[in-house]
């Protein structure tokens, strides 16, 4: 059992849970990630780890109420327990000094985005992070990125904070006016793809963390598959992070869409029951 020491939301429907992990805080990297079972008949998850405190074997987990499991979530406490977190998974973020990194996030995908920003930038890098939301609510962990960038572009759809427009549009204010050496983008799938397709007009390497549907994280059950470069990988153990050129995202949401019927049919159940 993993117990809740601290709890945050940043909005109505994201939230920040500290929780007791302490094997697990000591060997995390940026970029790896766990998979987390609330109780007995929970359904598995992953979730990437946002940060990490040895001294207080915690690790941090930022979650956005989409479903069942992430509502259960949110509806925990300080105190309340998690019955499972296994991690650290997946590899971790290949990090060096390169140059000039850019970082583009978008909504949630801030949060497991951070520890990498800090990991350049403590390698001796330039970092330019670019964070991008709908609206101003919905940009979280501003301060701490700040903290770890040489400079932070804010983009919200309707122009709440930063400016006015999509996370590619930062992107490419930055790409126009200086060399920069490589990019890392986290975020919602189709943010990710065309923060690939505007790298590679500038011929800029890029890399994806990926948000595959995973069950047991270890690449026996195949629910993450994804074509990179024409060939089969399995997100949870050769990623998460591809090369985003070579990364097929039109198959990738496909997948991801797969169960969306049965998860919202699944999700208004429990709000009905919860009533």
């Amino acid at each position: 059992m993993n117990k809740i020491v601290e709890k945050e939301f940043f909005s109505e429907n994201v939230a920040k849970l500290v929780i007791e992990a302490p094997e697990i805080a000591k060997s995390r990297k940026p970029g790896h990630f766990v998979i987390i079972r609330i109780d007995e008949r929970g359904e598995r998850i992953p979730l990437t780890i946002a940060g990490s405190d040895i001294e207080k074997g915690t690790i941090t987990l930022v979650i956005q109420k989409v479903g069942v499991t992430s509502a259960k979530l949110l509806a925990l406490n300080e105190g309340d327990a998690i019955r499972d977190v296994v991690g650290p998974l997946g590899k971790a973020t290949h990090i060096e000094n390169i140059g000039t990194v850019l970082c583009a996030g978008g909504g949630v995908g801030v949060a497991p985005l951070l520890p990498i920003v800090e990991g350049f930038k403590k390698a001796g890098n330039r970092v330019i992070t670019v964070l991008a939301a709908r609206t101003k609510d919905l940009i979280i962990l501003e301060d701490q990125m700040r903290e770890f960038s040489d400079e932070v572009i804010l983009m919200t759809d309707d122009g709440s904070s930063g400016r006015k427009g999509l996370v590619t549009a930062g992107m490419e204010e930055v790409i126009k006016r200086e060399k920069v050496d490589m990019c890392m983008t986290i975020g919602p799938a189709i943010m990710m793809k065309f923060a690939a397709l505007t790298t590679k007009k500038y011929n800029i390497p890029t890399e994806a963390s990926l948000n595959t549907i995973m069950v047991d994280g270890t690449g026996m059950c195949g629910a993450c598959r994804v074509s990179v470069g024409g060939k089969t990988k399995f997100v949870c153990v050769d990623g998460p992070e591809f090369d985003a050129h070579e990364v097929n995202f039109e198959e990738m949401m496909s997948r991801l869409g797969g169960y969306k019927e049965l998860e919202a049919k699944a999700y208004e159940k429990y709000l009905k029951n919860a009533e």
